[in-house]
C-alpha cells in the first residue's frame, strides 16, 4: 500500500538548484582570471594594463572579502531569515561586477573583487544552511552537495566564457548569473526550520506543503524540529550551548575538515597546473589545462552527489583524502627527480605523464570528498541554536587559510622548494584518512538529533 503521507522530491530539488545558482556565481569570482590573465596584463580592461601584483592581490583580495563576511552573516540569517540574507547577497555581487566592468583603476577592480568576495562568503554559509533546513533526511546529503557542484559548474563556466569572449562581454556574463539568481530565488520559499524557531508554526507549515507538496502533512517533521527546539531551550544561549560536548566535538569536525580543505593544497594545485603541465613536457595550451581541470572538477562533483546517500560522507572523505595524499607525494616526487637533477633530461620526459595524472587524480579526488562534505558537514552537525553561528565562524577559517594558501603558497615554494610543499600537502591528507576514521561520526540518513545524540555520546 503506497504512503499517501510521503513528500514530493522535485520541489526540494528545485528549491536546492534555485539557491545553488548563487552558488554558481561564487564559482564565476573564483574562477574569474583563470583564462584572462594575459588579456589583463594587455590592458584589454578598459585600457589599463594589470602586472602579476595586482593580479595576485587581484585574487586574495576576493578572499579577504569573503573573510569578513562570513561572522556577521549568521547573525543576519537568524535576525531576518535565511531566505532575506540569502537574496541581499546579489547586492554587492552585483556592485562588484559593476564596478570590474567600469574599472578605470585597480583601486576599482580591487573594490569589485572584494565586494563579490563579501557577496561569495556570505552565500558559502546561508545557502548551505537553506538546503540542509529545507530537504528531508534521505536526501539531505544530495542536495547538499549541490552546492560545492555549482561552484565547479561556475568556475566552469569562468573558465570557458573568458576564453572565448571578449573581456567586456565575459564580465556581463559574469554579472549575469547573480542577477538571474535573484530572480528565481525570489520564488521560493523561506526555511520551515527558522520559521518554527520564530514561532511562526502556520507559515512553517505552508512552506513545508511548498517543499513537500500541498498533500503532505508535516506534522510528524514539525513536531521532531519542535522537540529539538525545547531542549535547546533549556541550554540558555548560544555560548552556554557551546558547553555541551556535541557543540564541542561538532565545532571541532567542522573546524578541522574546513582546515583540511584549504591545507591539503588545492589551491597550490590549481595555481600550479599550468607550470606542472608546462615541466612535464604537455603540448596543451594553457586555457585548455585550465578548461580540462575544470570539467573534471564538475564530473566527480556531479558524481559525489549520487554516491553521497549509498556510500556515506566518512568513505568518500577517507578515499578523498588517501588518493589527494598520494597524488601530492607523486607530484612531489617529481619535483625532487626534476629540481635536484636526479634524473636527466630524458628522464623526465619519461615520467612526464606523472605529475598531469596526479593532478587529475587530485581534483577528482577532492570533488568527491573535500570539495562538498565539509560545507555540507557544517549544516549537518551543529546543534540548530549555534548552526548559523558557527558554520559563519567554520567559513571564517575557511577563507583566512584559503588567503594564506592564495597568497604565500609560491613564498613557501621558493623558499622550501616545491617538491618540499607537495610533500607537506601530503602529509596533511594522510592525516586526514585517520581524523576522519576515529573522529567524525557517519551523518547519513540521519536526522538532526540522531546526529546530536551521536555526538553526545548517547
Amino acid at each position: 500500500m503506497p504512503d499517501e503521507n510521503k513528500a514530493k522530491k522535485l520541489p526540494q530539488y528545485i528549491a536546492a538548484v534555485a539557491v545553488c545558482i548563487g552558488a554558481l556565481a561564487l564559482g564565476t569570482i573564483l574562477g574569474w582570471s583563470a583564462n584572462i590573465t594575459e588579456k589583463l596584463k594587455d590592458g584589454d580592461l578598459n585600457g589599463f594594463k594589470m602586472d602579476t601584483d595586482m593580479l595576485g592581490w587581484a585574487g586574495s583580495t576576493m578572499t579577504l572579502g569573503a573573510l569578513v563576511t562570513c561572522i556577521p552573516i549568521g547573525y543576519i540569517a537568524d535576525t531576518i531569515g535565511r531566505k532575506p540574507t540569502v537574496l541581499a547577497t546579489t547586492i554587492p555581487f552585483v556592485i562588484g561586477w559593476v564596478l570590474i566592468i567600469f574599472a578605470q583603476h585597480i583601486a576599482m577592480v580591487y573594490a569589485g573583487r572584494l565586494l563579490t568576495g563579501f557577496a561569495g562568503g556570505s552565500f558559502a554559509v546561508t545557502a548551505p544552511l537553506y538546503t540542509s533546513e529545507t530537504a528531508e533526511t534521505d536526501i539531505r546529503g544530495t542536495l547538499g552537495t549541490f552546492f560545492q557542484l555549482f561552484i565547479t559548474i561556475g568556475i566552469l563556466y569562468a573558465q570557458v566564457f573568458g576564453y572565448c569572449l571578449p573581456l567586456m562581454v565575459y564580465h556581463f556574463a559574469c554579472l549575469a548569473v547573480p542577477v538571474a539568481f535573484g530572480i528565481v530565488f525570489l520564488f521560493q520559499p523561506e526555511s520551515p526550520v527558522y520559521l518554527l524557531k520564530k514561532g511562526k508554526a502556520e507559515k512553517a507549515q505552508k512552506s513545508f506543503n511548498r517543499l513537500r507538496g500541498k498533500d503532505y502533512d508535516p506534522a510528524g517533521e514539525i513536531k521532531t524540529i519542535e522537540e529539538q527546539m525545547a531542549k535547546d531551550a533549556a541550554t540558555p544561549g548560544c555560548w552556554e550551548s557551546m558547553k555541551s560536548k556535541a557543540a564541542k566535538k561538532a565545532t571541532l569536525i567542522c573546524f578541522m575538515l574546513m582546515f583540511y580543505q584549504q591545507m591539503s593544497g588545492i589551491n597550490a594545485v590549481i595555481f600550479y597546473t599550468m607550470d606542472i603541465f608546462k615541466s612535464a613536457g604537455s603540448s596543451l595550451a594553457p586555457h585548455w589545462c585550465t578548461i580540462i581541470i575544470g570539467i573534471i572538477q564538475v564530473i566527480a562533483t556531479a558524481f559525489a552527489a549520487w554516491a553521497i546517500e549509498k556510500v556515506g560522507r566518512k568513505i568518500l572523505l577517507m578515499a578523498s583524502c588517501g588518493l589527494m595524499g598520494l597524488s601530492c607525494f607523486l607530484i612531489g616526487l617529481f619535483f625532487s627527480l626534476k629540481d635536484h637533477k636526479l634524473i636527466d633530461e630524458y628522464g623526465v620526459q619519461d615520467i612526464g605523464f606523472l605529475p598531469i595524472l596526479s593532478i587529475i587524480i587530485f581534483i577528482a579526488a577532492f570533488s568527491i570528498g573535500l570539495g562538498p562534505i565539509p560545507w555540507l558537514a557544517s549544516s549537518e552537525i551543529f546543534p540548530p541554536e549555534i548552526k548559523a553561528k558557527c558554520s559563519s565562524a567554520a567559513a571564517t577559517l575557511n577563507w583566512f587559510l584559503a588567503f594564506l594558501v592564495s597568497r604565500f603558497y609560491l613564498n613557501a615554494a621558493e623558499a622550501l622548494g616545491t617538491d618540499i610543499t607537495f610533500y607537506f600537502f601530503a602529509v596533511v591528507c594522510f592525516t586526514g584518512i585517520f581524523f576522519v576514521l576515529f573522529i567524525m561520526p557517519e551523518t547519513r540518513g540521519k536526522t538532526f538529533a540522531e546526529i546530536q545524540d551521536e555526538l553526545s555520546g548517547k
